[in-house]
């Protein structure tokens, strides 16, 4: 059995819709779903893989192609192409209560993910479960932000952890060689960036072994370049500082 289609209609599956408003009226692009934000973040580059088709739409869901005249009157080209790529970067993405709802769960799951890796019991040195961090941040109530990538919704949510659980991030474990004429002064300018000094030797160099908080690792490494112009080394011992098995709640 055949069904007829009109000609101006266009029936699509499985997709992610893309809106704006222009001139008073709406305008639609199909696109494959997960793809939008691979465009709009530059990782996705090739159009054919975004757009499922590259018609402009009134409403996607019914199928019906916007017309010429509107194009042109809204965006004063006809160019199908163009007028996608415009909507494809500055249009709104329309998605589903249900879609959004999955999505907030995959993004309160990868948050807690990345804290669990990151952190600590700093008194057992112990790391926490995901799932213990999962329901660490339901006893809080901590609201993802779609918008907000999980790495920094991730430590927002050590902070607000550490009022009501013991959790720090793991501390590194680096090892500094300094020349012995800098060394002396450049370790009392270090000092207020390391946690623990495990060791330090005094031979022909400087050797300290010890513990930082990964946040400083960057600033730690301008600072022994420029101060000893290159002249001095920095080596990770340790990604992470941590014990053998998973913390628990008593």
């Amino acid at each position: 059995m055949s069904i007829f289609t009109p000609t101006n209609q266009i029936r699509l599956t499985n997709v992610a819709v893309v809106r704006m408003k222009r001139g008073g009226k709406r305008f639609e692009i199909a696109c494959y779903k997960n793809k939008v934000v691979g465009w709009r973040s530059g990782v996705e580059k090739d159009l054919d893989e975004v757009l499922q088709t590259h018609s402009v739409f009134v409403n996607v869901s019914k199928g019906q192609v916007a017309k010429k005249e509107d194009l042109i009157s809204a965006f004063g080209t006809d160019d199908q192409t163009e007028i996608c790529k415009q909507i494809l970067t500055k249009g709104e993405v329309q998605v589903s209560d249900k879609e959004r709802h999955t999505q907030l769960e995959q993004m309160f799951r990868d948050i807690a993910t990345i804290v669990a890796d990151k952190c600590v019991n700093p008194e057992t040195k112990r790391p926490y479960t995901v799932i213990l961090i999962e329901r660490a941040m339901k006893d809080i109530h901590y609201s993802v932000k779609p918008n907000k990538s999980t790495k920094q919704q991730a430590l927002e949510v050590i902070k607000q952890l550490k009022e009501n659980m013991k959790i720090e991030r793991a501390h590194m474990r680096l090892r500094f060689i300094l020349p012995v004429n800098e060394g002396k002064k450049l370790k009392e300018k270090l000092k207020p960036l390391i946690k623990v000094i495990e060791s330090e030797d005094y031979s022909q160099q400087l050797e300290i072994v010890c513990l930082i908080d990964p946040g400083c690792f960057r600033e730690i490494d301008e600072l022994i370049k420029k101060e000893t112009k290159g002249k001095g080394s920095l080596e990770v011992l340790n990604l992470k500082d941590v014990e053998e098995g998973d913390e628990k709640f008593e």
